[in-house]
């Protein structure tokens, strides 16, 4: 099981609300670990994000160590979130169950494949993370992969727009309107 280090996120705002630093020189290839954000972090995460609430955020992960210094991470993010519904702001819970896999690089391999992307004939690929300072931070993969996993318009089932005086009609299924309805309703059917 490899060791993470918990380190505060930065005073200023930037930065991910987990942090999570694990040691390059320390990591063992196939190392494997679970990481559990406290409730302190679920309540930050769910502020930036502006979430009802976030009640679990874990990770499952596998290490891998590869030439050149490269270390490849395989793994599972789950939550359990509430969001508010985009139509009539009532809560929508979901859980996520997200599968992660990606690649840390050494800085001058970074640049290397820099140098190769701008060569037009050069296919691109996933661009991998930067190792810094012989440190890997899994709280921003965690914090970003949530993030992005999160659905962006979160409709409570049932929920519908309100239509001309007080009628409901769901999104989508709304009369037309404006200076061509009329001729619209004349068009053979």
């Amino acid at each position: 099981m490899v060791e993470t280090t918990k380190a505060a996120s930065e005073s200023t705002g930037e930065g991910a609300p987990l942090k999570r630093q694990v040691r390059v020189d320390g990591i063992r290839d196939g190392d494997e670990g679970v990481i559990e954000a406290t409730r302190a972090e679920c309540q930050a995460i769910a502020a930036m994000l502006d979430l009802i609430a976030l009640d679990r955020l874990t990770f499952t992960y596998r290490l891998g160590r590869h030439a050149g210094g490269r270390i490849t991470l395989d793994g599972t993010l789950k939550a359990a979130v509430t969001q508010s519904c985009v139509l009539s702001l009532e809560p929508v819970e979901a859980v996520l169950d997200v599968p992660v896999s990606l690649e840390f690089w050494p800085q001058p391999l970074i640049e290397e494949l820099d140098r190769q992307a701008e060569d037009k004939a050069h296919p691109l690929r996933e661009w991998p993370e930067p190792i810094v300072d012989g440190r890997i931070d899994l709280g921003s993969v965690i914090y970003e992969t949530f993030a992005t996993a999160l659905d962006p318009y979160p409709k409570r089932a049932g929920a519908s727009l309100p239509g001309p005086a007080g009628e409901s009609q769901s999104a989508g299924e709304a009369e037309p309107k404006g200076p061509f309805a009329a001729l619209a309703q004349l068009k053979p059917r």
